[in-house]
C-alpha cells in the first residue's frame, strides 16, 4: 500500500473518543467479527499497535473468546460485530460475564437511531437489552456538532467506568456510524477521560492553584462536615462558593450570584484551577463559578454529572471522607494558603463592590429582596418558589448567622409544591420562623396547602403577586419577542382574580391568617418590620405585594448590567446586532 492509500484513524469523532479513552484505560485486547457497519472501528484500531486484534466469525463464539480472555488476564476485552442479527449472538456469552461480573465491552456498531421501524435493511432495535446479559446499555449518535460530542464523550466515560464498578460486568455500546470511508487522521485526539475514585483507592494529588467548591443545592451540614471543609479550605486555600439553598456557613464562605449575573464585564475572580463540585442541583442564581481546567464532583452516588462540561474525577465517597484525606495530605503550601486569602478577600470586595452599584430599582421582587434578604430574623429559615423569587433573592446573601438553612424545590425546577415544602419544614421545626417567597402563579397552583391544619404561627408567606408567570415578560427571556402578546398563553396572565386586591385577603383571614399588603416601595417599607418580627405572633403571615411585570424586567435589567468592560460590552452590542438567521447560520459554519 503505497503512502497516500495508507490507512490510520476514521474522522467520526464518536469512534475517535471511544478509540482515544480505550488507549487511556489500557483496554487493548479486541475480538472483532466482520462486517461493514463496524468498519470504521475496525478500519482504525487494526492499524494501532496498541491493540491486539482477534478475529472471529461466530459472534456467539467471539464473545465466550472474550470470556475466556477475562478470566484468563483480568482485563477488560472489547468485542464488536457489524449490524442486523450479528449482535443477537453476543447474548449468550454476555450472559455468562453477567453473572460471573467478566467487564466485556460488547461494541455493536449501527446506523442511526431515527432509521428504526422503517423497513431499512440491517437495522435492529437494541435500545433495551435483556437485564441481565449487560450491567449498562448506552447508544451513541454521530456527533455532528459539540454538543453531540460533549454527549458521546460522557456515555462512553460512563460506559467503560461501569466495567469495574460495584463488581462490575459486561457493558454494551451501540455505536451509530456514517460509513466513512475517511481514514486520514494521523494524530488520534486525546478524549476527555473521567476517572472514578472509590473511598480505598490511591487518590489524585491536588495541584498548586486556585481550588473552588461550588455547592449546589445541599441539605443541612453537620458540624463535622462542616470543620472537615474549613479544614481542606484551610490546608489549600480554597473558597467555598455558595448560594442560598447550600447551606455552609463557615468562613470560607463566598456568595458571589450578583457577580455571576454580569452580563457585561468579564470575571476572572470566578475561575479556579480545580472546582470542587459538590451538592445536588443548583438554583437560577448558581455559584457561578467555573473552572480553567478541571472539575472533580464529590458524591456517594459516584454518578458521572458533567454540570460544567470539563469533568475529570468522581470520587464516590462521603464529601467529609473526602475533604478529611485531603486536608491530611495537603503538605506545605504556604503560598497556596497566603493567595487563598487574597482571593476570598477580592471575591467578597467585588460583591460589595456591585451592590454598592444599586442606587435603587423599580418596585419588584429584586427590589424587595434587596431591602430584605439581610434582614430576615435569627433563628429563621428561607424557601424560596421558583424561578423569579429563586433569581431575585439568589443575588443577594442572607446573613449565615440569623437564617440558618435555605432550600428551593430546585430538584424537579417546578413552581408546584413550593408552598407544601415550606409547611412541611414547619411543621417539623416548630421552633423556627419559616419565611417563603413566591410568584403567584406558584402561590395558587399550591393554594389547598394553606388551608392545611398543621400550619402554626411560624409560618410567614411574601406572595410577590404581578398576575401572571412575570419570567415569560423579562426582556432577556426567549418569549420577550413576542411583547404583550406572549401574556394570554405563555405568561397564563389574567388567572385567580387578576390581581385582586380582595381574593388573597379574604382566603388568608377565613383561613386564619394574619394578611399584609403593599403595592409601592413606602407601603412595604411600612408593613416588612411586622413581617420580620422576630417574635411568634399570634397567627401565621401573609404579605401579598403587588408589583407589575414591566417593573420586574426593568429591575433584572439594571441588576444585570452593574459593571461594564469596553470589550465585552462591545461584543454583546455587536452579537445583538447580528440577525437571528445570520446567527444560525455563524454558528452551522463554526460546528
Amino acid at each position: 500500500m503505497s503512502a497516500d492509500q495508507k490507512k490510520y484513524y476514521t474522522v467520526e469523532r464518536g469512534h475517535q473518543i471511544l478509540i482515544s479513552l480505550l488507549k487511556q484505560h489500557g483496554i487493548r485486547k479486541i475480538v472483532a467479527s466482520p462486517g461493514t457497519t463496524n468498519m470504521t472501528f475496525v478500519g482504525s484500531v487494526m492499524n494501532d499497535p496498541f491493540f491486539e486484534v482477534y478475529s472471529s466469525v461466530d459472534e456467539r463464539s467471539a464473545a465466550y473468546i472474550a470470556v475466556g480472555m477475562a478470566e484468563e488476564s483480568g482485563e477488560a476485552v472489547v468485542i464488536t460485530c457489524t449490524g442486523a442479527t450479528a449482535s443477537r449472538n453476543y447474548m449468550p456469552g454476555l450472559t455468562e460475564a453477567y453473572y460471573r461480573k467478566l467487564p466485556i465491552l460488547a461494541v455493536t456498531a449501527t446506523q442511526n437511531e431515527n432509521r428504526i421501524g422503517h423497513l431499512i435493511p440491517q437495522v435492529l432495535d437494541r435500545s433495551t437489552p435483556p437485564k441481565d446479559v449487560c450491567v449498562l446499555s448506552e447508544h451513541v449518535d454521530v456527533p455532528q456538532n459539540a454538543n453531540d460530542e460533549w454527549d458521546a464523550t460522557i456515555r462512553l466515560n460512563r460506559a467503560l467506568l461501569a466495567l469495574n464498578h460495584h463488581g462490575g460486568g459486561p457493558v454494551h455500546i451501540n455505536l451509530a456510524t456514517g460509513y466513512s470511508k475517511d481514514f486520514s487522521v494521523k494524530e488520534l485526539p486525546t478524549a476527555r477521560c473521567i476517572r472514578r475514585y472509590m473511598p480505598y483507592d490511591k487518590l489524585p494529588p491536588l495541584p498548586k492553584g486556585r481550588i473552588g467548591i461550588a455547592v449546589g443545592s445541599h441539605l443541612p451540614w453537620s458540624a463535622s462536615l462542616t470543620d472537615a471543609v474549613n479544614s481542606f479550605c484551610k490546608a489549600y486555600g480554597a473558597v467555598v462558593f455558595c448560594e442560598h439553598g447550600s447551606n455552609y456557613s463557615g468562613p470560607f464562605r463566598v456568595y458571589n450570584a450578583i457577580v455571576g449575573q454580569q452580563l457585561m464585564y468579564t470575571k476572572p475572580l470566578l475561575l479556579a484551577d480545580v472546582l470542587i463540585h459538590i451538592g445536588e442541583v443548583s438554583g437560577y442564581g448558581k455559584a457561578g463559578v467555573d473552572s480553567l481546567g478541571e472539575v472533580w464532583r464529590v458524591n456517594e452516588d459516584g454518578e458521572i454529572r458533567d454540570h460544567y462540561h470539563k469533568l475529570s474525577n468522581v470520587f464516590e465517597m462521603k464529601e467529609e471522607e473526602f475533604f478529611l484525606k485531603y486536608a491530611a495530605e495537603a503538605g506545605d503550601r504556604t503560598e497556596q494558603q497566603e493567595n487563598g486569602k487574597i482571593w476570598i478577600e477580592q471575591c467578597r470586595a467585588e460583591y460589595r463592590e456591585l451592590n454598592d452599584r444599586i442606587q435603587d430599582l423599580p418596585f419588584s421582587n429584586l427590589w424587595i429582596a434587596w431591602q430584605t434578604a439581610h434582614r430576615l430574623p435569627k433563628n429563621s429559615v428561607l424557601h424560596l418558589g421558583i424561578l423569579s423569587s429563586l433569581r431575585a433573592w439568589g443575588l443577594f446573601e442572607v446573613t449565615p448567622s440569623l437564617c440558618e438553612n435555605g432550600f428551593a424545590n430546585t430538584g424537579g425546577f417546578g413552581i408546584d409544591g413550593c408552598m407544601s415544602s415550606m409547611i412541611g419544614g414547619a411543621i417539623v421545626r416548630p421552633d423556627k420562623l419559616h419565611f417563603l417567597v413566591i410568584g403567584d402563579l406558584a402561590f395558587f397552583y399550591d393554594m389547598n396547602v394553606i388551608g392545611n391544619r398543621h400550619i402554626k404561627n411560624n409560618v410567614r408567606i411574601l406572595l410577590v403577586n404581578n398576575g401572571k408567570g412575570t419570567e415569560f415578560r423579562n426582556y432577556s427571556h426567549p418569549t420577550s419577542q413576542f411583547g404583550e402578546d406572549a401574556d394570554p398563553f405563555m405568561a397564563a396572565a389574567g388567572h385567580y382574580g387578576n390581581k385582586s386586591p380582595f381574593l388573597v385577603r379574604h382566603m388568608a383571614e377565613d383561613l386564619g391568617f394574619e394578611y399584609l399588603h403593599a403595592s409601592g416601595k413606602d407601603e412595604y417599607l411600612k408593613n416588612v418590620d411586622r413581617f420580620l418580627t422576630a417574635e411568634k405572633t399570634e397567627k401565621p403571615m401573609i404579605f401579598e405585594v403587588f408589583t407589575t411585570s414591566e417593573d420586574e424586567s426593568d429591575a433584572l435589567k439594571l441588576i444585570n448590567t452593574l459593571k461594564a468592560d469596553t470589550i465585552t460590552k462591545a461584543k454583546i452590542e455587536l452579537c445583538s446586532a447580528i440577525p437571528h438567521p445570520l446567527k444560525r447560520a455563524l454558528k452551522k459554519i463554526i460546528n
